[in-house]
């Protein structure tokens, strides 16, 4: 086997192509795992403060309706961040699968 500059640029694009697409398969794998198994795992439990103050700067207890408001937030936000790992995984995988397979392809094309 010859060694170019070419081949070189092509076993290392090749391996970059292989690592993101690695690395989105384990987001995935890591999310799926979170959402279905471990269905906690990604929830930060915020801290509801029961009280907030009014106006005039007096203390007021929260009322339920204010606490369960709170807490659709959480949950919303938690929504957000798993869609937020599930599309940096999808673009990582659509990113490197076809410049790990056009690479790879030159490279057998070549040998």
């Amino acid at each position: 086997m010859k060694f170019s500059i070419r081949l070189l640029y092509l076993y290392l694009f090749a391996f970059i192509g292989l690592l993101v697409s690695v690395i989105g398969s384990i987001q995935l794998v890591d999310l799926g795992i979170k959402v279905y198994i471990f269905k906690g795992a990604d929830k930060y439990g915020m801290y509801i403060v029961p009280t907030k103050f009014d106006p005039t700067g007096k203390e007021v207890k929260l009322t339920d309706e204010e606490i369960a408001e709170q807490k659709r937030v959480e949950d919303s936000e938690t929504q957000r961040q798993r869609q937020r790992q599930a599309s940096t995984a999808l673009a990582m995988l659509l990113v490197g699968i076809p410049l790990y397979k056009y690479h790879w392809r030159l490279i057998n094309k070549n040998n």
